[in-house]
């Protein structure tokens, strides 16, 4: 089997380093991550050559090996902690003030064509859903994982999946609101913030989910399953 037809998902997981590429090259690695390379590159229009590129790049950090932290290796509590830290904090950082960004922007700008009207209300609406899906993760499924309750923790984690689900759903239609985060032409100060905060957002939510759905809960998965109990069967 060629790197290609593994999923993106896989290749996310086992090299480190990949999700930089992969977001080089618009492929949704978290939520689209079931999908193989081949198939991903295909939807997204890449040519033969664009592929080929990527299957060296990915190559390349195979043998050259990567600093980026493998967290396949790591506890699970150790894994948590970082999502805690490095995402569920730090979204609870950017969102607000991505907000006050985008209102700025609508409230000056309103009247030009390429303005993202509905920015700021979308994201408000993205930072309700992310709030009560990360206090689910830390009221009930983390301390679950943390526990080694893999078994029971299964319909918990159904439900996160399918809510990282509506996540990618919420990043599709910030990418339609603002061209897919491309600064017009003449764009102020403000404006040109909002869309770098954009950017670190969507880059930041995507590695979240990837470390979430094809990491922490396939450890689960598969610990569960080892006791001959998987979690699918409490879904």
């Amino acid at each position: 089997m060629t790197l290609q037809d593994h999923s993106l998902g896989q290749l996310a997981r086992l090299i480190p380093g990949a999700t930089r590429i992969f977001h080089g090259y618009g492929l949704d690695f978290c939520c689209g991550g079931k999908q193989t390379l081949r198939d991903a590159a295909q939807q997204k229009g890449l040519d033969a050559a664009a592929v080929g590129t990527i299957d060296a790049q990915l190559r390349a950090l195979q043998d050259e090996g990567s600093s980026a932290q493998d967290w396949n290796t790591a506890a699970p509590a150790e894994l948590i902690e970082h999502i805690l830290t490095r995402f569920h904090a730090r979204h609870r950082e950017q969102l607000p003030e991505l907000i006050r960004l985008a209102r700025r922007v609508e409230q000056v700008h309103g009247d030009r064509p390429d303005c993202p009207l509905g920015l700021a209300d979308h994201l408000s609406e993205m930072l309700g859903e992310l709030e009560t899906h990360m206090q689910k993760e830390e009221q009930v499924l983390f301390p679950m994982l943390s526990r080694g309750l893999h078994a029971a923790a299964g319909r918990p984690i159904t439900v996160m999946r399918a809510e990282h689900d509506d996540h990618g759903v919420a990043l599709q239609r910030l990418a339609a609101l603002t061209n897919d985060i491309t600064l017009p032409r003449a764009a102020c100060n403000t404006w040109r913030a909002l869309y770098l905060g954009l950017r670190t957002l969507r880059e930041d939510l995507m590695e979240h989910i990837h470390l979430e759905n094809n990491v922490l809960f396939e450890v689960a998965t598969a610990a569960a399953q080892a006791t001959g109990c998987g979690c699918s069967t409490h879904a």
